[in-house]
């Protein structure tokens, strides 16, 4: 679904500049856009209470606005927790590498440091692969995270912006 259509609220404005929309056409709009969602929202109070107040307007427009910020941002926790447990989930099977390395040197002997060098070195160069692949999985989703986030932001605030000047257009139609 479409978020912030660039001529939506002028052509809403314009539409609704000599009398408010009926149904079918706040339907349309609501089905548009999330911007849409937003703008119907305001219809709908007029359309359902000509007589509402301002305060009843942008509560509609905010409840509306709220449910599409929900929509907008639902993945991105998701995202951040991937992002902050992937290099534990990495340092994790790095500790668990060493122990099992450390665990498998022969203590039978009796003699300190009696294990394979060779086997000593291949398990940790497996180990530290556990840490090297967690954040192969944490860094580039970190990235996606505050792109993302970044998106959500700018546009949580053109919806409001949006919402705050068509919410003046139907206060000045009330009028």
């Amino acid at each position: 679904m479409r978020v912030l259509p660039p001529k939506l609220l002028d052509e809403t404005i314009t539409v609704s500049h000599g009398a408010i929309p009926g149904p079918d056409i706040v339907t349309k709009l609501e089905r548009n856009s999330m911007l849409g969602q937003v703008l119907a929202a305001g219809l709908r109070a007029l359309n359902a209470n000509p007589r509402c107040t301002e305060d009843d307007l942008r509560a509609a427009m905010e409840a509306s606005g709220r449910t599409v910020a929900h929509k907008l941002e639902r993945y991105l926790p998701a995202l951040a927790t991937i992002a902050s447990a992937a290099p534990l989930l990495g340092l994790l099977g790095t500790v668990i590498g060493m122990i099992e390395i450390f665990g498998s040197q022969s203590p039978g002997s009796g003699a300190v440091g009696s294990g394979n060098p060779a086997q000593l070195a291949h398990g940790i160069s497996i180990a530290l692969y556990n840490t090297a692949f967690g954040l192969i999985v944490a860094i580039p989703t970190l990235i996606f995270w505050r792109y993302f986030r970044s998106r959500v932001d700018e546009y949580l605030l053109n919806l409001e912006l949006s919402g705050e000047r068509f919410a003046r257009h139907l206060n000045a139609l009330r009028k």
